[in-house]
């Protein structure tokens, strides 16, 4: 990084370069590094262009496929033990990290949530801690999108209980929030040079051909369930700054299923936003303690 701000030619600026030294988002400094990186791979360049068109006409083959049988193809475990062979083959390894780290941050979000809002009672979920790719085999993207779904179902019956509302939290509990996510080494053969976005396309179609009509839609839309996660973090914080980068948004008005793919792109964004806000306030709530 030195070496390229050293290089930097006020004629003609790196673009990367800019997004890098920029400090707007609080993202974590890993996660922003890897994602730079893979977003001005070559792969990214010339392949993501030619496979986009290709996934999204295969979207509506599968969609075509399921209005005549909604119920078949439904094989989860082959779904997903081929996402993990291509993330061990293929992928690289910025790709995978980001993709492994997503569980993470996003069990973390939902504990901060339900340790702040339900104190004592806590949805029983799926864990999503995975360390290597090896963990997605087991249905890991499908128990994801589960765990939303009945994180939202959970945590407002016991509100409705306890007869009381999000509201704002002084004394908040960032127990759950982790400066750090733990994975083992990660695949980085000749192979593996396929960037984050391509492999999601890639991906999508296949999610929704080899899932049931029902998992696929919820699925998908489970992307616009940012919004929903986002307010409820405002609510808890008081702070609403991590709100505009939220762009799926509308659970209640489903988009189409076609721009899943880059709408999954947005989802990560928005959930490392969100975990790198909570952080940030992590660390001024410890250091106004300690003052």
């Amino acid at each position: 990084m030195s070496d390229r701000v050293t290089q930097h030619d006020p004629r003609d600026p790196d673009p990367w370069l800019a997004l890098m030294l920029d400090r707007s988002l609080p993202l974590a400094k890993e996660a922003k590094a890897a994602l730079i990186r893979d977003q001005q791979s070559r792969s990214r360049q010339f392949l993501l262009p030619l496979v986009r068109p290709l996934a999204r006409a295969m979207i509506v083959v599968a969609q075509l496929v399921h209005t005549i049988s909604p119920r078949w193809p439904n094989a989860p475990r082959l779904l997903h033990r081929s996402i993990a062979f291509g993330m061990r083959r293929f992928l690289t390894p910025d790709a995978n990290r980001l993709i492994l780290r997503h569980f993470h941050l996003g069990a973390q979000v939902l504990r901060f949530i339900s340790d702040n809002a339900t104190p004592g009672y806590h949805p029983d979920l799926r864990p999503m801690r995975p360390r290597r790719i090896a963990e997605v085999k087991d249905n890991l993207f499908l128990h994801h999108d589960l765990n939303i779904y009945n994180f939202l179902i959970d945590l407002n019956r016991e509100l409705e209980r306890r007869g009381v509302a999000l509201g704002r939290v002084t004394d908040l509990d960032f127990s759950a929030i982790e400066d750090e996510v733990a994975l083992d080494p990660l695949p980085n053969g000749w192979l593996n040079v396929i960037d984050l976005q391509t492999a999601i396309e890639l991906y999508t179609p296949a999610y929704a051909m080899l899932l049931s009509d029902r998992d696929f839609w919820r699925a998908s839309n489970s992307l616009q369930l940012d919004e929903t996660i986002g307010l409820y973090a405002a609510r808890l914080t008081g702070e609403e700054k991590h709100l505009a980068m939220i762009n799926n948004r509308h659970p209640l008005v489903p988009f189409s299923t076609l721009r899943a793919g880059f709408r999954l792109m947005l989802h990560g964004l928005s959930t490392e936003v969100l975990h790198g806000f909570l952080r940030e306030m992590k660390s001024r709530q410890a250091a106004a303690a300690a003052a």
